[in-house]
């Protein structure tokens, strides 16, 4: 199934609606999710069919059947290896792995750069709160339909897409994450606040990361357009409070890329510094 060509949050619950409706009687055999925090229980608590959420201690049965539905792994960058380790062999062409950071090369390493991929644009602000949809998410990979079906169940919109479109959206995610994980942690303040009040720096620092997300991975996004849907993203989750957290996949990875490749990102130093700790990782 798939979403029309719009951003409009209406747009996007009204056509929702209509997927809930089609997916009855479509549903995969069975969705199991690994890692019970605020992204993998609040998509289980809202899945219309029986989820296995699998956790650190419990759960781990449900991977030992055969292959062929999805593993959705849905944990902090620093765990996906301890994940991995404990997946069974035959089953590891089933990961989906939707983690906000640069996991590329962590995946090419370990033999699984064809691995199902996924950008969750939504937010859920505690651990058993609701989904707050924040726009459309992108799927790549062998299961990226059925991903992308299933969540448009839930009323959270997504589409399955190419391998380079899903790059792009990629970038484009970790430069908000990085951005305004930055300019929130920097300021104290809110994604909605830093729409209204470093709007500036905002777009200094985006068109900065973008330029090493350009050299690193020769994904090219136009700034002024890139910073568009930056704000708007924010626009429709403006109380959440980004951070540096997972620095060494995140904005970690922006300031090591740019050394790596002799780019300056002088308004990016400037918040870091002002920092009363400086991230490490």
């Amino acid at each position: 199934m798939h979403l029309p060509c719009t951003d409009d949050p209406r747009d996007l619950r009204r056509w929702c609606a209509v997927a809930r409706r089609w997916y009855r009687g479509r549903t995969l055999k069975e969705i199991v999710i690994i890692g019970a925090g605020r992204i993998g229980g609040a998509l289980a608590a809202a899945s219309p069919q029986p989820c296995t959420l699998v956790t650190r201690e419990h759960g781990w049965a449900a991977l030992l059947g055969p292959a062929g539905d999805p593993l959705l792994v849905c944990v902090r960058n620093d765990d996906v290896a301890a994940v991995v380790e404990r997946v069974p062999v035959v089953r590891r062409a089933d990961l989906v792995f939707v983690q906000n950071g640069m996991i590329d090369g962590w995946l090419a390493a370990h033999g699984l750069a064809d691995s199902t991929r996924g950008v969750l644009f939504f937010a859920v602000a505690t651990r058993g709160g609701a989904i707050e949809p924040g726009g459309v998410s992108p799927f790549t990979g062998p299961h990226a339909p059925a991903l992308a079906d299933w969540l448009l169940s839930l009323g959270v919109a997504a589409q399955a897409v190419d391998r380079a479109r899903f790059s792009a959206i990629m970038l484009e995610k970790l430069i908000w994450n990085a951005a305004f994980g930055l300019l929130c942690e920097r300021h104290g303040v809110t994604a909605g606040e830093v729409l209204g009040r470093h709007a500036d720096d905002l777009a200094r620092v985006a068109a900065e990361l973008n330029a090493v997300g350009r050299a690193a991975l020769g994904v090219h996004l136009e700034d002024g357009a890139l910073l568009a849907r930056l704000r708007a993203f924010a626009a429709r989750i403006p109380d959440t409070r980004a951070g540096l957290k997972e620095w060494p996949w995140r904005g970690g990875w922006f300031v090591a890329a740019a050394r790596e490749r002799g780019l300056e990102m002088p308004t990016h130093e400037r918040l870091l510094a002002a920092l009363p700790r400086r991230p490490t990782g």
